[in-house]
């Protein structure tokens, strides 16, 4: 019994320092949110909290987005805006191109999802070190916009700092 136990901790050990060497060490945030019932409304706003330590590195912002095979458009806009130390509330229109005009979707499928991640900040610097908040919204005519799965922010550094 104690042999056993013994090696189920060993096992569980090894898993967490495989698992844990995984992680991306340049990546600062990568969530994402499920949009419930697929219908994404105006009122649906999705914030995204993280910390800034280093202010002379540059960073890469993406917003991730899963809709369905149902999704009946070939593009999303979205509204990201951005409070954070340095930065004046500031609100802008991104599109999201999500299919050719043939239809085949231009994101990667998995049954009957398929994920993208659209940059919409690269190189970006921040003002200062702090906390940042950027929140993203669905800016479509349709409300509320069907078969969006989920959205998210992801924010990684883009590489040594700058002088």
């Amino acid at each position: 019994m104690k042999k056993r136990l013994i090696l189920c901790f060993l096992t569980l050990s090894a898993s967490l320092l495989l698992f844990s060497g995984c992680t991306d060490s340049n990546t600062i945030i990568d969530q994402n949110a499920e949009i419930t019932g697929h219908n994404w409304t105006y009122l649906n706003r999705f914030r995204f909290t993280f910390k800034i330590d280093d202010e002379n590195a540059t960073y890469n912002l993406y917003v991730n987005l899963r809709v369905t095979g149902d999704y009946k458009y070939s593009n999303l806009f979205v509204l990201v805006s951005q409070t954070g130390p340095g930065i004046k509330d500031a609100v802008k229109r991104y599109e999201m191109k999500l299919a050719n005009k043939d239809g085949e979707w231009l994101g990667k499928g998995s049954g009957n999802l398929y994920s993208y991640q659209e940059p919409f900040l690269v190189n970006h610097k921040f003002a200062a070190k702090g906390t940042y908040t950027f929140t993203i919204e669905q800016n479509m005519r349709d409300n509320p916009l069907r078969e969006v799965s989920d959205v998210g922010l992801r924010v990684e550094k883009a590489g040594p700092p700058v002088p």
